[in-house]
């Protein structure tokens, strides 16, 4: 029933041709980041409505046929307490969900597996620096842009790429990011995951991917003539299919 079920569940978790909202969340950060936006929308849908009552309301008490005798009530103090008052509780009330995700998103609870990720002019690198190769290095690899005249019927053009980072599902990933030459940044809005990858800084957070799926993102930074030509594409996988894979790239090595 569970297969069955997975058929009719289609996600959209690459960029859309007029696109107006989230990409679908597969992190529990992603999640949060979408509920508190439409809890904020609603803030400031309320706010804007009460507004441009209130501004509705003055302008048409104000007007000349209406009022010709104009009255000398320059203050109304109950009235500036509530409009400073109301504010600051509306910001506090935005600021506590808003600090817990900012925390939460930081927080690196216990990692399974770390992967470094390096930007270059104009491609990504990865680092699995768990594994290791026959010769004592790190499993490593380049990850480039396909190019139109090789795409496969169902690739998304300037989204796809040649290696592809597989990550297991369920399971606390740190990511490393950093640049070997200028700014980059590695962003994939399906994990709500956007970190800059700064020369000679290392930068870390990490992703729980709860779904299988394939996920596609670019760098973030103007870095150059060829910066909306490194995409990211991450693919989550089950465990088993993850051992897998892993076997496989250091069998090529």
């Amino acid at each position: 029933m569970g297969n069955l079920v997975n058929i009719f569940n289609v996600y959209a978790d690459a960029a859309e041709s007029f696109q107006f909202g989230f990409q679908d969340p597969a992190t529990p950060v992603m999640i949060g980041l979408i509920n508190l936006h439409h809890d904020i929308m609603f803030l400031i849908i309320l706010i804007m409505v009460s507004v441009s009552w209130v501004l509705a309301r003055a302008t048409n008490g104000f007007l000349e046929e209406k009022n010709s005798v104009p009255v000398n009530v320059v203050h109304a103090s109950t009235l500036e307490v509530i409009w400073t008052i109301v504010p600051g509780l509306v910001l506090m009330v935005i600021a506590i969900p808003s600090f817990a995700l900012l925390y939460a998103a930081d927080e690196l609870v216990d990692p399974a597996m770390t992967i470094k990720v390096v930007g270059h002019q104009w491609y990504w690198s990865y680092e699995y620096s768990d594994y290791e190769t026959d010769d004592g290095e790190s499993l490593n690899f380049d990850s480039y842009i396909v190019q139109e005249d090789d795409l496969t019927i169902g690739s998304l053009r300037l989204l796809e790429v040649d290696n592809r980072v597989v990550v297991p599902t369920n399971t606390h990933v740190r990511v490393i990011v950093t640049a070997a030459d200028v700014l980059h940044c590695w962003a994939v809005p399906s994990f709500g995951f956007k970190i800059d990858a700064c020369p000679g800084r290392l930068n870390q957070s990490s992703i729980f991917v709860q779904r299988e799926g394939v996920y596609y993102g670019q760098c973030s930074e103007i870095c150059g003539v060829n910066h909306g030509f490194m995409p990211i594409v991450v693919e989550a996988v089950s465990l088993d299919n993850y051992v897998s894979w892993i076997s496989s790239k250091l069998e090529e090595c």
